[in-house]
């Protein structure tokens, strides 16, 4: 088996022999128009031109998710009862864990980031708002169960009074 190895050693050592030469032999010509000469870019033709610029989903996919906060946001003004919970963790799910990946990435995309880290925000005080609503919910029950025993009490002491 080692012999197999061995005779295949010499192919392995043309390939990259072969690579190496053919990377030096090629050459770069340079334009006839000087770069020194050139005007320097504006900020808004550096930004239509980048690898996260208007031209590409990096820049369009955080612009329509700014519509998911913009809608949480306005979700601040309506009552607790009506709210999801579900649909509010999910949307602090989903912004906490695209937050992060937004920042391992390449190219890091700060703009998703931003984006994702607000609607985190957003789910955070929609599902706050919802569990207060719920134990306020309980504490009302337990105080109108403790009600009803007193007037039951009261009911059954004037009762015994009256007999």
């Amino acid at each position: 088996m080692s012999t197999i190895f061995r005779a295949s050693r010499p192919a392995f050592r043309a390939r990259t022999f072969f690579q190496q030469n053919a990377s030096k032999t090629t050459r770069r010509f340079q334009s006839t128009e000087s770069t020194a000469n050139a005007a320097p870019e504006s900020w808004m033709q550096q930004f239509w031109k980048s690898e996260k610029g208007p031209k590409t989903v990096h820049f369009w996919a955080p612009m329509m998710k700014w519509g998911l906060v913009l809608v949480g946001v306005s979700d601040f003004a309506r009552p607790a009862e009506s709210l999801s919970l579900t649909q509010n963790a999910a949307l602090t799910t989903t912004g906490i864990i695209w937050t992060r990946w937004c920042l391992i990435i390449k190219p890091k995309n700060y703009l998703l980031a931003a984006v994702n880290f607000f609607l985190g925000c957003v789910g955070v005080i929609q599902c706050s708002r919802i569990f207060l609503h719920h134990q306020a919910q309980k504490k009302l029950a337990e105080e109108v169960g403790e009600a009803k025993e007193a007037v039951k009490e009261a009911k059954e002491a004037i009762k015994h009074k009256s007999s």
